[in-house]
């Protein structure tokens, strides 16, 4: 992305979603690529620490975005996701590896999915003040994890699937992200469609956001507890980082809930 104004004079730019709005305790957004001090592919607000951008770079990054937010960055909760869907209780702040969801009821803890084409899913249980975070690429997805992950709300906080609320973030859309047949049969058949890009191949058009909104349904969250993002990570070149758009040398949103002390 090109811009002429020097990026470290804008404050970092953000998405609220607003299903979210009428909890004030709650902070719960995603991140775009604008307002950091990242540079090249990375540009600019690119909190990847698994990307070849600096160490130091990725880290004023985030304290850009927790000043701009208003939360201790040493209460975030996050972990090296591995496209499966094993989830974590979370009772503390730290770094993990292995879990591509978080959950916890405790209050200023802020979970972290980061993200740059696979969908963040976020949860609210307004009840009981739990949040999840769940990392919903298509092998999360095939796997159900928002499933799971709602699932282990219920058990661990008593979570009424009725009561919740959840967005789903920003990833690729169905009119960018072409898989092939094996992937494409990992979903129900209204998920995929043909390719309208590679005729002569057996490839098809995904679409996640639509098999992970039908999962929040299938656990029981109404229709009219649920927020889709209207942005494509591909598509939206000048608000998003997209992997396959960028060839795997991109930078990663981050996707974040927390409940606050008021």
């Amino acid at each position: 992305m090109t811009n002429p104004i020097n990026p470290s004079s804008m404050p970092p730019e953000y998405i609220v979603p607003h299903c979210f709005h009428q909890f004030s305790q709650l902070i719960a957004l995603q991140s775009t690529r604008t307002g950091g001090i990242s540079n090249g592919p990375y540009s600019s607000l690119n909190l990847g620490s698994n990307t070849e951008d600096s160490a130091e770079n990725v880290h004023l990054n985030t304290l850009r975005l927790c000043s701009a937010i208003g939360i201790d960055p040493e209460r975030m909760v996050s972990s090296v996701q591995v496209h499966g869907t094993e989830i974590l209780a979370a009772d503390k702040p730290g770094r993990h590896k292995g879990f591509d969801a978080l959950i916890t009821d405790k209050k200023n803890l802020f979970l972290c999915i980061f993200t740059a084409d696979c969908y963040p899913v976020l949860i609210f249980d307004p009840r009981h003040q739990a949040a999840g975070a769940v990392h919903a690429g298509w092998k999360g997805s095939a796997g159900h994890i928002v499933m799971k992950t709602i699932a282990a709300m219920q058990k661990n906080f008593n979570s009424i699937p009725g009561e919740c609320f959840a967005w789903i973030g920003t990833g690729i859309s169905a009119d960018a992200y072409e898989v092939g047949l094996e992937v494409a049969r990992e979903f129900p058949p209204e998920n995929w469609r043909r390719s309208t890009f590679s005729e002569e191949n057996d490839t098809y058009m995904l679409d996640l956001s639509l098999a992970n909104y039908q999962q929040l349904l299938a656990s029981g969250i109404p229709q009219s507890n649920i927020e889709r993002s209207r942005f494509c990570s591909f598509c939206d070149s000048d608000l998003f980082y997209s992997y396959r758009r960028d060839n795997g040398k991109t930078g990663r949103m981050v996707s974040l809930i927390g409940i606050r002390y008021l």
